[in-house]
């Protein structure tokens, strides 16, 4: 047989299949009433012996036979019958049983929607999303919003009941938080719009009235530090009830309306409150109450900057009484230690309280510089305090702490607008401490130069350095000297000789003085050294700025070392030759100025202690007619002792115009210097853009006056550095 024989052929083929199933009509019915039997069990407790593998099964067919549109509308009936008599139970519950009952239904309503979900899982999962219906736990919770929660008894008293025990809270009592976390959950479940508008909304109004009232009584009753303490203590309180029983979302809701009401209304009142506002706290130091202003104040628009404002009013009020107040005038040192104690307590107050805010910082130090710079005195006071410390104040102080105290110095000079008038002064008052040797430590002048040089550069204090090149180069110079003509010099006096370049010192009119024989041969020595050593230079002698130490012996055998100035010095080395010398004669033997010789001789005769001469008559004050003579009775306690010349640490008044007039000249080439640079660079520039240039080159010096520009500037162009436009006379042209 062949193989063809075997293989059957295939004659038909399955193309489609229909299969009617014929579903009792009955069935739907039946199914139903098994799952509503269920639903009703589950919310009447029962549901310990329902089989939930069956329902499932049941709920399925019901879906897979078409019969989802009954399953859904049955599910909406039962449980609208259901809600409808629970809130006939809450409405009936009487007191402080009303939100317990709420709050166990709604326990309850939520485990039978857990049972119901799971039963009707496939309806939820196919019938609902292809017709649009809302899934079944949804519309639990749609059913409990629409028939519990808005229901005319239940609505009202429900809000009523959370406001009322919020209320008592406010009030000191305590109330069940957990019972009000559960309620408020409950309506924050329902979704937001439920919990702000039936919660939210009305708990903030009522809120608002009760701080605006109590806000009030507060304020005609407590001082502002009280005040701060209550509203503190109220906004913790709020914060923590969010944390506890209401939505995050609520806190800067709730803040925001406490921060209006106690703070934000009340703002101007509290700064300003009389013997305990803002300038109350400052003065009496209350770091605390400060520290709550600050973080309570910032907390409300333009908060801060109220409290900035106040501070600033004070500040520059009491620093402007402060410069300007006659006694602290008196003594410079008091005067700037006044402005340090000052600025620490500041800083302290913005360091401690407000939290080193820098608006605040700079709101400080734009007041000091407005107030020092009242005081035109000001650059000479703090040099004057400088060479005070540097002499004496900051002896025995360790090194940590000299720093401490030259920071705290620079930070007053960085206020200053003339700093080359504290230059002026500090040059004067460094040379006095060098030439006297008089400085606690060389280690602490260098590292003022050292600050002040990298607050201004190297021109501010390139002659301050070669003030002490100058110092150390004399010390190589005397040992030469002496090693020279050691052997020549004998018994004559000890001789220290300072030499000093010219620029790098202060000028000071040199006093005529005419040395004791003692003394001529061996300056004249030195004065042959010095110029055979160097070439091409020239010695003056500047006798005011000396100082001689002289061994002295008494009528009574009494010996003492006095440490005296060089005009003193020429003055006591005449009493060798006589007994008594008359005002004329000492005048015509040392050859001293008129005034020089006053002061020095009120120092020799009218100061008590240190009156190694005697005059006739007896007066504080020196004429002309005076004869001078050795006070033999003469005694200290002291083996040493330094007289000093009578003459005020602080300028007269023609020296200080005579300073005023030299910083004034010293200021016409920087300015002229700065107007060239300026216009080399811009070529072309009108006459109120070169003012402002200039006052920015040179505000780190002083503070140029406008008046001295133009006059710079038209001396330049007399000198052909610059010329007008021909057609603006306010334009200048720079020539090359």
């Amino acid at each position: 047989m062949s193989n063809n024989n075997n293989q059957k052929k295939r004659v038909f083929q399955i193309e489609a299949f229909k299969h009617k199933v014929v579903v009792d009509p009955k069935y739907a019915d039946k199914t139903w009433k098994i799952l509503e039997h269920a639903i009703n069990e589950i919310y009447n407790h029962n549901a310990s012996g329902l089989s939930f593998e069956e329902l499932y099964r049941n709920a399925y067919n019901m879906v897979l036979h078409k019969f989802g549109e009954k399953l859904y509308s049955g599910l909406v009936s039962t449980m609208t019958y259901h809600l409808n008599e629970t809130s006939r139970c809450i409405e009936s519950a009487q007191g402080g049983l009303f939100l317990e009952e709420l709050n166990k239904k709604w326990t309850d309503h939520n485990k039978a929607l857990e049972m119901i979900r799971d039963i009707l899982m496939y309806m939820d999962r196919t019938y609902i999303p292809s017709n649009r219906k809302t899934p079944v736990h949804e519309l639990g919770l749609n059913l409990w919003r629409d028939i519990i929660i808005h229901s005319p008894q239940i609505e009202t008293r429900l809000l009523n009941t959370l406001l009322e025990l919020i209320l008592r809270e406010r009030t000191g009592e305590v109330i069940n938080r957990g019972l009000m976390r559960s309620i408020i959950k409950m309506l924050m479940d329902l979704g937001p719009s439920v919990y702000q508008e039936q919660f939210e909304k009305p708990f903030l109004e009522l809120s608002a009235e009760f701080y605006r009232c109590e806000s009030q009584k507060f304020i005609e009753c407590c001082d502002c530090g009280q005040y701060l303490k209550k509203a503190e203590k109220r906004l913790n309180e709020e914060i923590e009830r969010v944390s506890n029983y209401l939505d995050t979302k609520s806190e800067i809701r709730i803040t925001s309306v406490v921060e209006k009401e106690m703070i934000a209304n009340h703002m101007l009142r509290l700064v300003n409150m009389d013997n305990s506002g803002l300038v109350s706290m400052l003065l009496d130091d209350k770091y605390e109450d400060l520290g709550r202003m600050y973080s309570l104040f910032r907390r409300v628009p333009d908060g801060l900057s109220t409290v900035r404002d106040v501070m600033t009013s004070h500040l520059r009020e009491t620093g402007k009484q402060l410069v300007t107040d006659p006694e602290k005038v008196k003594d410079p040192v008091e005067f700037v230690q006044c402005l340090l104690n000052e600025k620490d307590k500041y800083d302290k107050v913005i360091n401690l309280a407000f939290s080193n805010d820098k608006t605040f910082q700079n709101a400080l130090n734009s007041s000091f510089e407005f107030f020092i710079n009242l005081n035109p005195r000001s650059p000479e006071f703090i040099s004057l305090y400088v060479d005070d410390k540097l002499r004496k104040g900051l002896k025995g102080v360790s090194e940590e702490d000299v720093e401490i105290t030259l920071d705290k110095v620079m930070m007053l000079f960085r206020y200053l607008q003339e700093k080359d008038v504290f230059e002026k002064y500090y040059k004067q008052h460094l040379a006095k401490r060098l030439l006297s040797g008089k400085t606690i430590s060389d280690d602490a002048e260098r590292s003022l130069i050292v600050k002040l040089k990298t607050e201004c550069g190297y021109q501010f204090t390139s002659k301050l350095e070669g003030m002490f090149t100058d110092m150390k180069t004399s010390q190589d110079t005397m040992q030469g000297f002496y090693a020279a003509h050691g052997g020549e010099l004998g018994d004559s006096p000890t001789l220290a000789v300072q030499v000093l370049t010219t620029g790098s010192w202060p000028t000071q009119p040199s006093v005529t003085c005419n040395l004791p024989a003692e003394m001529s041969p061996l300056c004249e020595k030195f004065r042959s050294y010095y110029l055979g050593t160097h070439t091409g230079r020239r010695l003056t002698w500047q006798t005011n700025m000396g100082t001689a130490d002289l061994k002295a012996t008494f009528g009574k055998g009494q010996k003492h070392e006095l440490n005296v100035s060089t005009c003193q010095m020429c003055v006591l080395m005449l009493f060798n030759n006589a007994e008594r010398y008359s005002y004329k004669e000492i005048e015509q033997a040392t050859e001293i100025p008129s005034a020089d010789l006053k002061r020095c001789l009120q120092s020799l005769a009218c100061v008590k202690g240190k009156n190694v001469l005697r005059k006739d008559p007896m007066s504080k004050d020196i004429s002309e007619e005076d004869v001078f003579f050795v006070n033999d009775n003469f005694t200290s306690k002291l083996y040493k002792v330094k007289i000093g010349t009578v003459v005020a640490q602080k300028e007269s008044e023609p020296e200080k115009q005579e300073t005023r007039q030299r910083v004034e000249e010293d200021r016409k080439p920087q300015i002229e210097a700065a107007i060239v640079r300026i216009m080399k660079s811009r070529r072309v520039l009108d006459h109120n853009n070169i003012i402002t240039e200039v006052t920015k080159q040179l505000h780190s010096r002083f503070l140029a006056n406008p008046g001295e520009i133009k006059k710079r500037i038209e001396s330049l162009i007399e000198r052909e550095f610059l010329e007008r436009d021909g057609t603006d006379r306010h334009l200048y042209r720079y020539l090359a």
